[in-house]
């Protein structure tokens, strides 16, 4: 059989993939924290009809002869340029200015996002959409984390992601500044519900402020963010969702506006980074190379039909 056929047929599947990825992109051009995806083609097996020759005294080289096999999806890319803001007024709505994702937890596991579209639950937990809590720290009246052992004087601030030592009972860590010693946890704001203050707002550091009936005004928590080290890496689970793979690695986490993470700004979440200009003309490019790819299979059809014609 010949082999144009076979390569037409892998050309349609690779653009077919074109299509998918172009698609979903322009369904998710309104979606809150969306990242664009874009497709890369390889080429794949070659067959060699002749191999190289060197050159020798008397004869010049000679070029291998091949004949390439067709094409494949060799990666689709995720695009992590930032989206535009869209103000919402909601205090607990959030938005990343630079790198970053927040964590959320989901039946005992984290996820990752960019999507910021956050309200406060009746127990008081920070919560996206779908029921994920966002992860952070809650704070003393110091500013040291709550959520482990209280602090003590072994205990050691240090510098944004440095870990310090553990004190001298051999408990947590108390700095959220200390973000890798010192893990996150679901974010509880129960003072938010109870009266206790009348307002709240969020520090670009991801600070959760209090103000009471008087106006003071208390820090009772902070969001962590985390980053990676090849956020192209993540996969995608649903929901504005990433988690971690082994070509991602492991979260590094820290506070807004330290270690290379960008702020915070409450009341505008992120908008889908789609360039719907773009993708649709993926999608002109998709179509007609889908197109070219099924010329070849029926050019290839008529070339057989002529070969059994010759039996008549």
């Amino acid at each position: 059989m010949l082999r144009s056929l076979f390569t037409g047929i892998a050309g349609l599947q690779a653009h077919q993939n074109m299509l998918d990825v172009t698609s979903n992109n322009i369904a998710n051009v309104n979606t809150t924290g969306f990242k664009s995806s874009s497709t890369v083609f390889e080429d794949t097996l070659s067959q060699t009809i002749t191999g190289g020759g060197a050159p020798s005294a008397q004869l010049g080289g000679t070029n291998a002869t091949q004949v390439g096999l067709g094409v494949q999806l060799a990666a689709t890319n995720l695009n992590f340029t930032q989206g535009s803001n869209q103000a919402t007024g909601v205090a607990s709505n959030m938005l990343i200015n630079g790198d970053g994702f927040f964590t959320v937890a989901k039946d005992g596991k984290d996820f990752f996002t960019r999507a910021g579209a956050f309200t406060i639950d009746s127990q008081g937990h920070l919560v996206s959409p779908d029921g994920g809590i966002v992860q952070g720290w809650l704070l003393d009246a110091t500013g040291n984390s709550v959520n482990g052992a209280a602090a003590t004087a072994a205990d050691v601030d240090t510098p944004p992601g440095v870990p310090s030592t553990l004190n001298a009972a051999g408990t947590a860590y108390t700095d959220p500044a200390d973000a890798g010693a010192n893990p996150p946890k679901s974010l509880e704001l129960t003072s938010l519900n109870n009266g206790t203050y009348v307002s709240y707002s969020i520090s670009p550091d991801g600070t959760v402020n209090g103000v009471d009936a008087a106006g003071a005004t208390t820090a009772i928590a902070k969001i962590s963010l985390s980053t990676f080290t090849n956020p192209n890496g993540l996969s995608k689970s649903g929901d504005s969702d990433y988690l971690p793979t082994a070509s991602s690695g492991q979260p590094i986490l820290g506070t807004a506006g330290t270690g290379g993470l960008g702020t915070i700004t409450s009341g505008y979440i992120e908008m889908s980074n789609v360039n719907l200009a773009q993708e649709l003309t993926n999608l002109i490019i998709s179509e007609r190379g889908f197109q070219a790819n099924s010329k070849v299979i029926t050019t290839s059809d008529d070339i057989l039909q002529t070969l059994v014609n010759l039996k008549q």
